[in-house]
C-alpha cells in the first residue's frame, strides 16, 4: 500500500499542538535508532501513536525495548525506502539529526508528500505534559554546549528548575517528559536539528532568548554549502520573544537576527570582547560587564566578573569569555542578578576535553581540547596559547583547513599530523611552512595512535611550550568519539610522564559531534 496524504491528514497534524492532543492511532515512521530516535519512538508509543523504526544498524538492547512498548522495528540499509516502510503507509516521518537531507527515504517522503518533522519539532508540540517551561536556545559552530550548561548553570543558581538539553547529549523529549517538570529548558540545537525545524505554523518553536554563537565552515559535507549551513544556523532567531544574543565580532550573526522575524518587543543583544554598547555585553579593562539589562545603560554598566577571577579557574581564554558573555546575557533576559552570576561562575567547571589541562611537567603544559572538531574551534585553541606543538587531524568533513594552517604557523613549534585526512594537513603544511617540523602518525591501531603522537610531540617540544591536542576534525575514523581521542590522549601523556602527570579532570557528558 503506497502511502497518501489527504487533507484530513493534514489538518489533523496541525492539530497536534499538545500533549493532550489526539495522538492515536497516528502512522509515524521513525528513521534512526540513537538516543534521539529511541526518545522519539518512546514519547510517541505513550501518546499512542502507531510507530515504526527504521535503522541501518541494529541495536539489540534498544530494539528489545522497543518490541516492549510496541513499536515496530525494520533493520535495513535504507538505501531504498523498504518495502516494510512503504506498507506502512506512514502519516508522518520523524528524522533523526544524522539523516542527510537528500537521504533516499527522505526523498521518498518530500515526493509521497509525507511531512517530515525532528525532534525538536515534536518536542515543542508535546512541551505541556507537565507544566509550560520557557525554552531558551543555543546554537553556533563552537561553544554550543559550554554555553548551554553555563546558562543552566546560572538560572539554577537563582532557584529556577532549568534542563540543559538537546544536542547536548539528553534528549528534549526526554526532559519534556521528565515528570519533576522545569521552569527553563536550555536547548542546544545543531544545524542537523535547526535544518528540519518550521520557522512558522504549529510546529514553529518560540524560544524565551535565543543566540547563534558564531558560524564558520562545518559540516558542508551534510548541508552541501556553507550558504545553506549558515540558513539552518539563522532559524534559531525565529519568533524569539525577548532576546536574541549575536557576537558582535561576527557579523553574520547580527545579520541573521536582522533578518529574522521575531516577536513585537525582543531586543538584540551583542556580545564581545570589546567595549560594549547600551544594548550590549563586553570586556571593559578586564572586566565583563553588562549594559544591556539596566535601566541606566546609556550611561553605567553592571560588572559581572573579571578576567582576574576567571583565569584561576581555566575560564580566561576568549572564546570561553565569549561564551560566559553569551551565557550572562540568556541569564539576564530570564532575570538572574549579576551577584548570582558571579558567584555561579566561581564554582564552574569546563568539561573535559575542552582546553583541559593532562598536565604540566618538565617545563610543558599539555592540553586536550580534543572537542575542537573543525577548524574554528582549533583557531580558538590555538590563539589561546604562545607557542605550540600541535597534535591535528582527524576527518575534516569537507572543510578546508588551509586558512587555519596558514594564520597559525609562525606560533608552531611543530606539528604531528594524525587521522585519515592527513594528506590535505600534510600539502597545507607544505605550502605555508614547508621548514616546519612535521610529523605523521600512520599507524591505524587506535591504541598506537596517541602513544605515538605523544611520542613524536615530547621529542620536540621545549620549556615553555604547549602541546596542544586540537585536532581540528571529528574522530570517528579512529576514534569512538572525541571523548575517546581525548582519554587516550590523557592516558598517553600520564604513561609518558609517569609520577610527574599533572590531574586528570572528571569526564563531562557524553560527546556528541553533531554540527
Amino acid at each position: 500500500m503506497a502511502a497518501t496524504v489527504t487533507d484530513a491528514s493534514s489538518a489533523r497534524l496541525d492539530a497536534l499542538t499538545s500533549w493532550h492532543a489526539d495522538w492515536k492511532g497516528l502512522r509515524v515512521a521513525v528513521l534512526g535508532l540513537g538516543v534521539t530516535g529511541f526518545a522519539v519512538a518512546d514519547t510517541l508509543t505513550e501518546l499512542g501513536a502507531d510507530v515504526l523504526v527504521l535503522a541501518s544498524k541494529p541495536d539489540d538492547e534498544r530494539a528489545r525495548i522497543l518490541d516492549v512498548i510496541g513499536a515496530g522495528f525494520v533493520v535495513d540499509p535504507l538505501e531504498t525506502p523498504p518495502p516494510a516502510l512503504v506498507d506502512f503507509a506512514p502519516e508522518l516521518v520523524i528524522a533523526s539529526p544524522g539523516f542527510h537531507p537528500d537521504h533516499a527515504v527522505l526523498e521518498w517522503a518530500a515526493a509521497t508528500g509525507i511531512p517530515v518533522w525532528g525532534d525538536i519539532e515534536l518536542a515543542w508540540r508535546v512541551r505541556d505534559k507537565v507544566g509550560s517551561a520557557d525554552w531558551i536556545v543555543v546554537t553556533g559552530t563552537n561553544g554550543k554546549t559550554t554555553t548551554v550548561q553555563l546558562t543552566a548553570t546560572l538560572l539554577a543558581a537563582n532557584g529556577l528548575r532549568a534542563a540543559p538539553c538537546g544536542n547536548i547529549g539528553v534528549p528534549v523529549l526526554d526532559a519534556v517528559r521528565d515528570p519533576g517538570g522545569f521552569d527553563v529548558f536550555v536547548v542546544e540545537l545543531s544545524s542537523y536539528q535547526l535544518h528540519h525545524l518550521p520557522t512558522e505554523g504549529p510546529g514553529a518553536i518560540h524560544p524565551w532568548a535565543s543566540v547563534c554563537l558564531n558560524v564558520a565552515d562545518d559540516h558542508l559535507d551534510w548541508h552541501g554549502s556553507f550558504e545553506a549551513y549558515r540558513a539552518a544556523k539563522g532559524k534559531v532567531y525565529a519568533n524569539t520573544r525577548v532576546a536574541c544574543v549575536y557576537n558582535r565580532a561576527d557579523e553574520a550573526t547580527r545579520v541573521m537576527v536582522e533578518d529574522a522575524e521575531v516577536e513585537e518587543g525582543a531586543r538584540a543583544i551583542g556580545f564581545g570582547l570589546d567595549t560594549p554598547g547600551p544594548s550590549d555585553f563586553g570586556v571593559v579593562e578586564g572586566i565583563l560587564c553588562d549594559r544591556a539589562f539596566l535601566e541606566e545603560r546609556h550611561t553605567a554598566a553592571l560588572e559581572i566578573t573579571t578576567l582576574g577571577e576567571l583565569e584561576p579557574r581555566g575560564l580566561a581564554a576568549p572564546h570561553i569569555v565569549q561564551n560566559i558573555l553569551a551565557a550572562s546575557a540568556l541569564a539576564r533576559s530570564y532575570g538572574v542578578p549579576v551577584g548570582v552570576i558571579h558567584d555561579a561562575l566561581l564554582d564552574f567547571r569546563l568539561d573535559a576535553h575542552r582546553i583541559e589541562t593532562v598536565a604540566h611537567a618538565r617545563g610543558i603544559r599539555w592540553i586536550d581540547d580534543s572537542k575542537a572538531t573543525n577548524p574554528h574551534a582549533a583557531q580558538a585553541s590555538l590563539t589561546a596559547f604562545g607557542r605550540v606543538v600541535w597534535i591535528v587531524g582527524g576527518l575534516l568533513k569537507g572543510v578546508d583547513a588551509d586558512a587555519l594552517v596558514a594564520a597559525h604557523v609562525a606560533r608552531l613549534r611543530a606539528v604531528v599530523v594524525i587521522g585519515r585526512d592527513r594528506a590535505e594537513l600534510v600539502a597545507a603544511f607544505g605550502r605555508h611552512a614547508p621548514g616546519l617540523p612535521l610529523f605523521e602518525v600512520t599507524a591505524d591501531d587506535t591504541e598506537q595512535v596517541m602513544p605515538e603522537a605523544v611520542a613524536l610531540a615530547a621529542a620536540v617540544a621545549e620549556e615553555g611550550d604547549t602541546v596542544l591536542l586540537a585536532p581540528a576534525a571529528a574522530s570517528m575514523d579512529q576514534f569512538a568519539d572525541y571523548g575517546d581521542r581525548g582519554r587516550r590522549f590523557h592516558h598517553a601523556v600520564q604513561a609518558m610522564l609517569g609520577g610527574e602527570a599533572g590531574d586528570d579532570t572528571t569526564q563531562g557528558l557524553a560527546p556528541r559531534e553533531d554540527a
